[in-house]
């Protein structure tokens, strides 16, 4: 590893690259580039505004802020004073935040807006350790103690007080520094925070660098939520590592037209985003398909990664088939995240690829994947007891089941808390079956119930689209689920064909229709667009269990 700290990259990189551009943006309906020279003198203007503000090596400074320029340059900012970041998601609640805020005992919080600011306002009581605010945009604020400055202000600080500090704590830092406390989020219970070292980001991103070949002359489209591991080592660190131009989209609603706007070579994303994309085209012939998905991803694509959450094999099968490389691969927040992604020079569809350079990868006697090496976390913050149930004799246990072949691609069946066992005895790996599901073009999400049970049930979310078309009638929305007698049939046809290719017992025998798709609102998806299954199921418990008192 020739950096020795996160800081120490990003200052060796724009040195190098100077005057090319580094990070492109859209405000106002128009696009706006920021060259290297100018991204790290805004970094070192706001390292310097923080020390200024008292500062210290191992601090904590927590971030509460969608996606945008300024939460790149506050990152590093915040690591160039030796202090340690705690990125919070932007949909949190005021509680949430007053929790990951508490529990890190961050002595500031720079945040977006005024949205994001009067969460931490509201729950100011509970944070007594709390110093200072920092806003981007311009805020209203209460009769408060804590200090408050703009982000204009903070540079402007940092440049009247000179930046030779900064330079020292840089120089002060090593691999084993912890950069950032990242809270995983919990289904029951509160958050762990991550510790994730220089060492830790460093060593990921320069593998998956290895694996990827991004270089100079690589744009790549970044929308995924910063505050999540996978874009913060990928988009972020890894991108800067390349040297290569980081355009951020708007949202994810503007995704596909930002797609056209920039014409990536490169796009990381989860794999929601590329099932919405297939099921728009998956009606048409095979020829109408490969010119629908080359016209959205334009002509100079290189690839497209999937992370997150498991990616439907139908669908990476059929981007293969129109000539676009989509590339699998697996991590978790404590392994910084990637353990395994597949190549362009050597992939596997259905698995999630190989082990990284330096990664070792091995299959404990119960199925549960194993992991080892310079990626591993450093452990839970103030949290020994599940750091010591979680790594153990320097091997991560990652809580995910899977298998892996003699050329060393790994396959993710479950998750090993998910895996319902029925009151047979029979054990059935959910997303399996969930993965069938949702290769019927008429099924866009599921989730499986059965724990316990006598037999395996689901709950569904239609393929609106291809329902309509269909000609069934109008159906009753008003409530929950679709309760059409002619919707069910053709759900019941449909599902029963697709049980003919597993066992009896994970056979979906009764299901449930939603009249509308998960949403991040309710809280049935993270910020990556993963379905929460257990609270999905906790949800909508009592109506599965009826499934069984009708049988």
């Amino acid at each position: 590893m020739q950096f020795s700290s996160l800081p120490d990259l990003h200052r060796t990189v724009c040195r190098q690259l100077g005057p090319r551009t580094a990070l492109r943006y859209k405000r106002d309906g128009l696009y706006h580039s920021i060259d290297w020279d100018d991204y790290r003198w805004q970094c070192d203007s706001a390292a310097a505004g923080l020390i200024n503000l008292g500062v210290e090596a191992g601090d904590r400074v927590a971030i509460l802020s969608e996606n945008r320029i300024e939460w790149f340059v506050v990152d590093h900012a915040i690591l160039s004073c030796g202090a340690i970041d705690v990125p919070l998601h932007a949909p949190l609640a005021a509680k949430q935040v007053e929790f990951q805020i508490g529990h890190s005992e961050s002595r500031g919080v720079v945040v977006s807006n005024q949205q994001q600011a009067d969460k931490v306002f509201e729950v100011l009581d509970g944070l007594p350790q709390l110093e200072f605010l920092v806003s981007f945009e311009s805020i209203e604020v209460p009769e408060t103690a804590l200090r408050i400055m703009t982000w204009d202000g903070l540079k402007q600080r940092g440049q009247m007080a000179g930046q030779e500090a900064v330079r020292g704590r840089e120089q002060a830092l090593t691999h084993d520094d912890i950069a950032t406390i990242i809270y995983t989020s919990g289904t029951t219970g509160n958050p762990k925070g991550v510790m994730l070292t220089h060492g830790n980001l460093l060593d990921n991103a320069e593998s998956t660098l290895v694996n990827s070949r991004i270089g100079h002359d690589d744009i790549l489209l970044s929308w995924l939520p910063y505050s999540h591991i996978y874009a913060r080592t990928v988009d972020h660190y890894l991108t800067t590592m390349a040297g290569a131009v980081v355009a951020m989209a708007q949202s994810i609603d503007t995704l596909v037209d930002n797609l056209a706007e920039i014409q990536p070579t490169w796009l990381t994303s989860v794999p929601r985003f590329y099932e919405k994309l297939w099921t728009a085209v998956e009606s048409q012939s095979a020829d109408e398909r490969t010119d629908s998905l080359h016209k959205i991803f334009g002509p100079r694509l290189r690839q497209l990664c999937s992370g997150g959450a498991p990616l439907p094999q139908h669908v990476c099968e059929g981007f293969h088939a129109a000539g676009l490389m989509l590339l699998e691969g697996y991590g978790l927040t404590e392994s910084s995240p990637v353990i395994c992604f597949n190549s362009i020079e050597n992939y596997r569809i259905g698995s999630v690829g190989q082990a990284l350079h330096g990664v070792e990868v091995k299959i404990a006697d119960d199925g549960e994947i194993l992991t080892r090496g310079p990626h591993v976390m450093t452990g839970y913050w103030k949290n020994p007891e599940a750091t010591a149930e979680t790594i153990v004799d320097g091997w991560l246990l990652t809580g995910d089941v899977g298998e892996l072949d003699d050329d060393g691609f790994l396959t993710i069946t479950d998750r090993k808390k998910d895996l319902i066992v029925t009151s047979a005895g029979k054990n059935i790996a959910p997303s399996e079956i969930e993965r069938l599901l949702i290769s019927d073009e008429y099924i866009d999400q599921a989730v499986v119930f059965g724990d316990g049970r006598r037999f395996i049930s689901a709950l569904l979310v239609p393929n609106f689209e291809s329902l309509s078309s269909e000609n069934l009638g109008e159906w009753d929305d008003s409530g929950n689920f679709i309760q059409k007698q002619n919707v069910i049939d053709l759900y019941t046809t449909r599902i029963d064909n697709l049980m003919q290719s597993v066992s009896q017992p994970e056979r979906v025998k009764k299901f449930l229709l939603l009249a509308r798709a998960f949403e991040q609102a309710a809280d049935e998806l993270t910020a990556t667009l993963k379905v929460r299954r257990r609270h999905i199921i906790t949800k909508y418990e009592a109506e599965l269990t009826a499934l069984y008192d009708e049988v």
